[in-house]
């Protein structure tokens, strides 16, 4: 039994980094489900208060870094609340129109031609949409450092 919890673990946490590539998967639940699977199912003593406190401020940070980091990259590149909004939405539909490509065309796209639309130069909005990219590419990247950084410690603490 112990083995098909560890094989689904290990799925989770997989599953955890597709969710990186693929929105449509809540990458952070797959991780605290990888958890809870441990601590419910194969030992409750060995993560202590620490670990769980340490996981959900991880979390915090997780979800800020995603959130943070293309809100700041489209600031920082002159794109409107607007052209943030519209990359947040075209990111979910891309999602589903075109995986896994879709979530990097989709919001770059519509970004480029909200901003056209706003600001009436083409310059202006191709900016825009490279900063909406980068911000996208640099919070997936910062969420997988952090999931990396809890599943280490999760591995770390149960066999230390």
């Amino acid at each position: 039994m112990d083995t098909i919890l560890w094989i689904v673990i290990i799925g989770l946490f997989i599953l955890s980094f597709v969710g990186l590539i693929s929105p449509v998967v809540p990458s952070v639940l797959a991780v605290w489900g990888g958890f809870l699977i441990y601590h419910f199912f194969i030992n409750s003593a060995v993560l202590t208060w620490v670990f769980w406190v340490s996981m959900g401020v991880l979390t915090v940070f997780l979800l800020l870094a995603d959130l943070l980091a293309g809100s700041i990259a489209v600031n920082k590149f002159g794109g409107s609340k607007i052209g943030e909004t519209t990359a947040t939405i075209a990111i979910i539909a891309g999602t589903f129109i075109f995986p896994p490509f879709g979530i990097l065309i989709f919001p770059f796209i519509a970004v480029l031609i909200v901003e056209f639309w706003i600001q009436d130069t083409f310059a202006h909005a191709l900016r825009a949409a490279v900063g909406t990219l980068i911000g996208f590419l640099s919070g997936r990247i910062a969420e997988g450092i952090i999931q990396l950084i809890m599943i280490t410690w999760f591995f770390l603490s149960i066999w230390l």
